[in-house]
């Protein structure tokens, strides 16, 4: 009697381990998708199992509950299931959790976005480049987890749905896009407690290699070129318009997709309730710690959007990767920044290891691993937003969570007063085959403006088509670890090898540090000697 109970305890237990492994598991816990300001995407990953449930409300007790559909991704049992939750209210936050048969999340909780008529300000996180370094497998886990959820809980407290509005990734998720496992292992399990609450918009990099698994994965926005689904889209929030695009191989050439681009900008001009436009795409059109990743295709996406915040007054960034480190740079002649988000994890691009150059765009770069945070100002009356860039370190100096850089942009034009030239003026002949020019201190009537930037130019004609110097300096160049402009106040500047017995035309715009450009200056003139005289 006593062997038939043991048998029956073994037979009883091997049954229960059975059912227990033919139930469905949670391999990869929920994440938000596509959030509009009435519906969102909630997506997961089971072991098995068709049904895709979500219950949901406005407390913690949910109430409601919102059937959606289940895929297959890697012909096995496992499944992606998506369910759409529709009918919700405008900034507001809910909880929910998902179930499969009786594979239950947690509980979590999502806030909606606003219309930009509700001038609500928020915060975008934008990191790239995550992909697994063997060296340090556990850094994008930091990233997210010392990183972003740290300095959120430390810089604004509460709950996170009410601190961050959205993650941004311009690419390079995992190292290889046709890996099944490292999507789960690499990429979802490190930043679960943050994709869980705050929806996550990526584009595609070069690692991902147009994996059928990042389709699969990911409900983005459907609004781009049909043939080309999810290869690009945007997306609202706010008063800022999203832009994600594909830079990759046999995409970044592509004519349907610069011909989309061009319509979405055209009817972004047209919208007064879009101030901002925040495009991503993984590849850089500069590098300055890395010349062979550039691609000259981006500089057509970049020239795009310089052309568009000029017209309209609307400033815009360029968000990309593919290098390992910092950098922010900004356009000349327009209100657009030129912003590297990476290193989130892969490893960096140190200084020195490759081909490298200093662009006078660029006013920092830094090769450290961190994230970007945006915080976006929705006051429609003055609205403006702030890069800020959040740094890790890397392996020879540690940071936790360290400002390293910052920028705010005002869309609303604020000029500095335009400068006054010195000398030389009134024909004077200088000394020699050049000339050192001169202007006054810069001054704003803007509180807290200081000189940043400086555009010098000299020609042999008043209308300035036939230019001997067009010098541009800005207060800061940070570049292989020293600041190339330290100890320059940027009111004097010395030309070039000038032509003898000529006569020259100068003039100079100041730059303030919220790339405001003032009027120029007055026109003024020198000579320059005789060959005979000298």
């Amino acid at each position: 009697m006593k062997k038939i109970n043991q048998l029956l305890i073994v037979f009883f237990v091997g049954v229960m381990q059975l059912t227990a492994q033919s139930q469905p598991q949670i391999l990869v816990q929920p994440y938000l998708q596509d959030a509009e300001p009435n519906s969102i995407v909630i997506m997961w990953e089971t072991t098995s199992g068709e049904e895709s449930i979500v219950e949901w409300g406005a407390t913690e007790k949910l109430g409601k509950r919102t059937s959606g559909k289940a895929e297959d991704i890697n012909f096995s049992e496992s499944r992606v299931h998506t369910v759409k939750l529709e009918g919700l209210k405008r900034f507001t936050e809910y909880y929910y959790r998902v179930r499969t048969g009786k594979a239950t999340s947690d509980i979590f909780q999502f806030k909606t976005p606003p219309f930009a008529t509700d001038q609500e300000s928020f915060n975008i996180v934008a990191m790239s480049d995550m992909q697994y370094d063997s060296q340090h497998p556990n850094k994008f886990s930091e990233i997210v987890n010392q990183g972003v959820l740290q300095y959120l809980e430390k810089e604004h407290g509460g709950k996170l749905p009410d601190n961050l509005a959205m993650v941004m990734i311009p690419g390079d998720l995992v190292e290889r896009g046709s890996k099944y496992y490292q999507w789960k292992e690499h990429f979802f399990d490190p930043a679960q407690k943050l994709f869980a609450e705050v929806p996550v918009y990526p584009v595609l990099g070069n690692h991902e290699r147009n994996s059928v698994f990042y389709f699969k994965y990911f409900s983005l926005p459907k609004n781009g070129t049909p043939a080309y689904a999810e290869h690009w889209w945007y997306k609202d929030y706010g008063n800022t318009r999203i832009i994600g695009l594909n830079s990759n191989d046999g995409y970044r050439d592509l004519g349907e997709q610069y011909q989309w681009l061009e319509k979405v900008l055209a009817d972004t001009e047209k919208d007064d309730n879009i101030d901002f436009v925040f495009a991503q795409l993984h590849h850089p059109h500069k590098s300055e710690l890395w010349i062979p990743g550039e691609e000259e295709s981006t500089g057509r996406v970049v020239k795009m959007l310089e052309a568009f915040s000029t017209k309209t007054g609307k400033p815009s960034i360029h968000f990309f990767g593919h290098t390992h480190g910092y950098s922010r740079g900004q356009s000349r002649d327009h209100k657009h920044l030129w912003i590297n988000v990476a290193s989130a994890g892969g490893a960096i691009d140190n200084w020195g290891e490759f081909e490298g150059r200093d662009y006078d765009e660029f006013t920092v770069t830094q090769d450290e691993y961190g994230f970007v945070m945006v915080e976006v100002d929705g006051n429609r009356n003055d609205p403006k937003f702030t890069i800020k860039r959040i740094s890790q370190g890397n392996n020879i100096k540690s940071r936790q969570n360290e400002l390293r850089d910052s920028i705010t942009i005002w869309r609303l034009e604020k000029k500095p007063d335009a400068p006054k030239v010195v000398s030389p003026i009134n024909d004077i002949i200088v000394a020699d085959d050049f000339a050192t020019l001169k202007a006054n201190e810069f001054s704003s009537s803007l509180s807290g403006a200081f000189h940043a930037a400086a555009h010098w130019q000299v020609s042999e004609s008043q209308d300035f088509e036939k230019l001997a110097l067009d010098s541009w300096k800005q207060f800061e160049n940070w570049y292989y670890k020293e600041d190339r402009q330290k100890d320059d106040d940027l009111t004097d500047e010395k030309t070039k090898r000038l032509k003898p017995g000529r006569t020259y035309y100068w003039r100079v715009r100041y730059r303030d540090q919220n790339l405001n450009w003032s009027d120029w200056s007055e026109i003024a003139s020198f000579k320059t000697k005789e060959e005979n005289e000298k």
